[in-house]
């Protein structure tokens, strides 16, 4: 990828016909291309040459028309919490924000769904939602724009009971490379019609389309929630806990793993109380009977594993607090060595892999990364976890280390049938082993989807596949 300096400057008559059309919504000012040329992840900054905020689908598509006229690239930016270098303008060219695109378009309770902009939020929508009985499950921590959770195919704690981004969407508008308008799906809950273009867009992470509008699933409020932590003797015993649950097919919405160093991170950020030892959240959903079985049937199964303190949370705000110092895991962690960057992981393998996959990676940490610090979070009832590398940004050695570390975790859940990331995406983190993962037929496939939709490659070039 070329450096800022290398790079060919920003056309001047796109640079003048982007200024008139959009006056003062069309920045060149230095803030602007650094704030949005970074994400949360540990590369560095990488600015791109202008940005424009829209505030219409109308209005991408002119920018991007313009851009596909100049041939030059365009990259969508939402709330800014990628963790994988999605929105770096690793080629310059036009940022568009899409944040002041976030109208709530249509709540249909009937049909349990909603039409939104893609840059409302997830709070948002659940904020709009209060009072209809409804709500969107989708959850990854961060209060991410819904259109970027498309992109990004996310998931979080509630994967384990709704499922992805993927099973979540309906339909979409979509802006393509050369600023046509696609309308995906409908709202229809199932179809036989013609390729699955929602599916498509849906974890392309920007390279084959701009996203501006999705309908989405809505669910019922549960009758019952009720939430609860355990803590464990070791990880293993709390891992074993997690596959039984699920192999017993007890309903839990969310099944959270943290090791005791996480814990103790959250305990100092969050100011909670927790034993520091390896711990499981969980969180049961349905009718109160329901809730009272479900949550009985996983106690005994702790019990048995030698889970010890399990509370209970019931009533909403310490249900809140308590998925809010969940979800606070991140900052949490860079608390424990302040002044450090954090290199992030994002693996999941299958159900019953997933104990040898986590004995292994922290045989690895202690061999070969002894002294960096790694916490372990992870949404792990669908096999998905994460560790947190905290390393000395002006320290070569450390992030070396840890790019090594990451580098044979993802190889090891690969080799596990599992997947180098589960929900964060590739970006240009985990482009290194999109080939060991799908094979060069698969790869060489996804480039001809990508010449053939985008032949000009300005739609957040660099992204996702591999160099050829």
């Amino acid at each position: 990828m070329n450096a800022p300096s290398e790079r060919p400057p920003l056309p001047s008559e796109l640079s003048d016909s982007l200024a008139r059309r959009f006056g003062p919504r069309f920045s060149v000012s230095t803030a602007v291309r650094l704030h949005h040329g970074k994400d949360e992840s540990s590369h560095p900054p990488m600015p791109p040459d202008a940005v424009v905020f829209a505030e219409s689908t109308e209005e991408v598509a002119a920018v991007v028309a313009l851009c596909h006229q100049f041939r030059t690239p365009v990259i969508a930016f939402g709330t800014g919490t990628s963790l994988e270098g999605h929105l770096l303008a690793v080629q310059g060219g036009v940022c568009i924000d899409l944040s002041a695109m976030n109208a709530v378009v249509a709540i249909r309770q009937d049909d349990l769904d909603a039409t939104v902009q893609c840059g409302v939020t997830r709070k948002a929508l659940n904020a709009a939602l209060n009072g209809t009985g409804l709500f969107f499950p989708i959850d990854p921590g961060a209060d991410a724009s819904i259109g970027g959770m498309a992109a990004t195919r996310a998931s979080g704690t509630n994967a384990v009971r709704y499922g992805t981004m993927r099973e979540n969407v309906l339909g979409m508008t979509v802006v393509l490379p050369d600023g046509r308008i696609l309308k995906t799906g409908g709202r229809a809950r199932k179809s036989a019609a013609g390729y699955d273009l929602t599916r498509l867009m849906v974890g392309s992470e920007g390279t084959l389309g701009i996203i501006t509008e999705l309908t989405v699933k809505l669910y019922p409020v549960p009758e019952a929630i009720s939430s609860a932590v355990c803590a464990f003797p070791t990880l293993a015993a709390a891992v074993r806990t997690v596959i039984q649950t699920i192999q017993l097919g007890v309903p839990v919405a969310r099944i959270e793993l943290l090791d005791a160093l996480a814990i103790t991170a959250i305990n100092r950020h969050s100011k909670t109380a927790l034993r520091e030892a390896p711990t499981l959240f969980f969180e049961f959903h349905g009718s109160p009977t329901g809730v009272k079985e479900q949550a009985e049937t996983v106690q005994e199964l702790a019990t048995e594993h030698g889970g010890q303190d399990f509370e209970w949370a019931t009533r909403p705000e310490d249900r809140s607090r308590l998925w809010q110092a969940r979800h606070d895991a991140y900052y949490a962690g860079l608390g424990l060595k302040p002044g450090c960057r954090a290199l992030t992981t994002d693996v999941c393998v299958p159900i019953s892999m997933l104990a040898d996959c986590i004995a292994e990676t922290f045989r690895d940490l202690d061999e070969n990364a002894s002294g960096l610090a790694g916490p372990l979070v992870g949404h792990v009832g669908d096999g998905n976890f994460h560790i947190m590398l905290l390393v000395d940004g002006d320290s070569a050695d450390d992030l070396v280390r840890a790019k090594g570390f990451a580098a044979r975790l993802a190889q090891r859940a690969i080799h596990m049938d599992g997947t180098c990331t589960g929900e964060h995406g590739v970006g240009i983190g985990k482009q290194g082993y999109m080939a060991l993962e799908h094979g060069d037929v698969a790869i060489e496939l996804m480039r001809t989807i990508k010449r053939a939709i985008d032949p000009d490659n300005i739609l957040n070039p660099g992204k996702i596949l591999p160099p050829a």
